[in-house]
């Protein structure tokens, strides 16, 4: 019987490290797919700082109102420009040979990227970048080095620098900083919120049954630690004469 309450024990706790996913040196996301408010906030930056470039063609506009919270008018005036139906799926503003042209690859997609490499490596990624000017785009990241992504959301956190050392006779970054005066709209709890709401808002993309199938879940793992116990009294007492 304990082994049973411990296996139920651990199911529960560990269930959200599998999802939030990350590495040993990744920043923790905290996401939180049922924050509705976080949800909103990280819906607005991700129309307008990500969606000129990037697409999410696995989520539909009509999967919107009811994760967030809202209504569908209030997801098309803040969130959508231009003619649409409510099945659309979200693309991006740029046509497919324009960032070809400019870019050289046509930026990916994004529904799936925070299921695919965590969201905690989507929140890292978003606070590791560095003013570069040996870089092609005048930006690098700490995280995925000589990225073609250049620092969208530097007017609100700054123009970060590099901290170089030697070391194996090469120079690599050892840290990056926000130099004085170099500070952008938001301070840096703001700008920490601000990623952390496009983090999770992608997180939402990734799985949007997310909320429901954890808040499910709860309900099953309870419903399976009373079954047990009662399977057990059960078992107890028709044993109980044989023994």
């Amino acid at each position: 019987m304990r082994k049973l309450l411990l296996i139920a024990l651990l199911t529960c706790l560990s269930a959200p490290a599998w999802s939030a996913g990350g590495g040993g040196d990744l920043m923790d996301a905290r996401v939180d797919v049922s924050d509705e408010a976080s949800l909103q906030r990280g819906a607005k930056l991700f129309a307008n700082n990500c969606m000129g470039c990037h697409s999410a063609e696995y989520v539909r506009w009509n999967a919107l109102p009811e994760a967030l919270g809202v209504s569908m008018e209030t997801v098309e005036s803040n969130l959508i420009y231009g003619d649409y139906t409510p099945g659309d799926t979200i693309s991006a503003a740029m046509r497919s040979a324009d960032a070809s042209d400019w870019f050289g690859a046509e930026p990916p997609d994004l529904s799936l990227t925070a299921r695919a490499r965590g969201a905690d490596w989507v929140y890292t990624y978003l606070n590791s970048f560095y003013r570069d000017p040996d870089a092609s785009i005048g930006w690098n990241n700490t995280l995925l080095a000589n990225s073609s992504m250049p620092h969208v959301l530097w007017r609100m956190q700054g123009v970060p620098e590099a901290r170089y050392e030697e070391s194996h006779g090469e120079q690599q970054v050892a840290e990056v900083v926000l130099p004085e005066g170099q500070q952008g709209t938001l301070s840096e709890s703001e700008y920490h919120r601000a990623t952390r709401d496009i983090t999770n808002f992608m997180a939402f993309m990734a799985e949007p049954v997310r909320a429901k199938r954890q808040e499910i879940g709860v309900w099953v793992i309870g419903f399976l630690v009373i079954f047990t116990i009662l399977a057990y009294l059960l078992k107890r007492e028709y044993w109980r004469d044989i023994h």
